[in-house]
């Protein structure tokens, strides 16, 4: 009998396991493009105050940009056609009146990798309040799986050059299509071709002590990128006029906290602009505090791509600069 109450139980942890197993293996790979997104919704719920909050926050302007650009393209579908493969949608909203206010985020209900924020209420301004107070956490948790599902995409076909290894010691994962175009004993740029443009990669670093007074802190990361545009991006050949890259003097940048590979530092934000000459695009910058090597690591990515979009292509750079990882102590 004990021998049988043994097997039963092993049985039934093998037939448990199996289960398990079959709904995760089930679960298909999500589809869509990056930074995209699904709302479903009631028609009428979409046209009323509530659709005007969800579009406030996911509709949004991205920050930085030369043009406004929404954070996520958003398709709106009723809850009864909410069905079949557009069920595998990434990133999606649910928003429904209900017996219960309740708000969200839950992880691979119907595809993997998946996020989908859940907001009910009884009525439409609790619908309103929960949108409000959890809008953010769910384009966090949005932001952050579209910015690993770039990563993995990049993994298709890598860059294999060494310059940053040999030159600071980390290595990024950047895709194939882009190029060293530049280096120097403190400087790498990194580009491709982009829609009647460029996306730009450039890495530097700064002495560990930069930025030791908080009170001018932008003014002092303003004066940094501009010594290093002025130094090694100069701009169009001007008769009479010098050209460089610089942080467009009429919008500053905006700086947040951030950590990249186990190191702290900050986001930066903002426009770039040619001195004397009308180019202009959008630019994120972390410079991040490497006290193993002594130093502040500075990376950098900036599009220029004139009258086009610039969303998707600032956000592959973000990817790419978070892919960061240390290869050895430069010092």
């Amino acid at each position: 009998m004990k021998k049988l109450g043994t097997l039963a139980l092993l049985l039934a942890i093998v037939l448990t396991s199996c289960k398990e197993g079959k709904n995760t293996n089930y679960l298909p790979t999500s589809i869509g493009a990056i930074n995209s997104m699904v709302v479903v919704i009631d028609n009428e719920l979409w046209k009323s105050k509530v659709g005007d909050t969800i579009r406030k926050h996911f509709a949004a302007p991205v920050l930085g940009m030369p043009m406004d650009e929404p954070l996520f393209s958003i398709d709106q579908i009723a809850p009864k056609f909410f069905t079949g493969s557009i069920r595998s949608t990434r990133s999606i909203l649910y928003v429904m009146k209900d017996s219960v206010n309740l708000a969200h985020v839950k992880s691979d209900m119907y595809a993997t990798p998946q996020k989908v924020g859940v907001i009910k209420g009884t009525t439409d301004g609790e619908i309103i309040d929960n949108l409000e107070i959890e809008s953010d956490k769910i384009i966090a948790a949005f932001k952050d799986m579209e910015i690993a599902e770039a990563q993995t995409r990049f993994n298709r076909s890598l860059n294999k050059e060494g310059v940053l290894q040999e030159k600071f010691g980390i290595s990024l994962k950047v895709p194939s299509i882009y190029k060293v175009g530049k280096q120097e004993d403190n400087f790498v740029w990194i580009d491709r071709e982009i829609q009647k443009g460029t996306a730009n990669i450039i890495v530097y670093e700064m002495p560990e002590n930069s930025f030791s007074n908080d009170s001018t802190l932008v003014q002092d990361i303003i004066a940094m990128r501009d010594s290093i545009g002025e130094k090694y991006i100069p701009g169009p050949d001007m008769t009479g006029k010098v050209t460089y890259m610089r942080t467009e003097p009429a919008y500053a940048p905006a700086v947040f906290p951030e950590e990249i590979a186990g190191l702290k530092g900050v986001e930066v934000r903002g426009i770039w602009d040619i001195k004397n000459y009308p180019m202009a695009g959008p630019f994120v910058t972390y410079i991040l505090n490497d006290k193993a090597n002594n130093r502040k690591l500075v990376l950098e990515g900036f599009v220029f791509a004139p009258a086009t979009e610039k969303r998707d292509d600032i956000f592959e750079l973000e990817a790419i600069l978070k892919t960061l990882k240390f290869t050895s102590q430069t010092k």
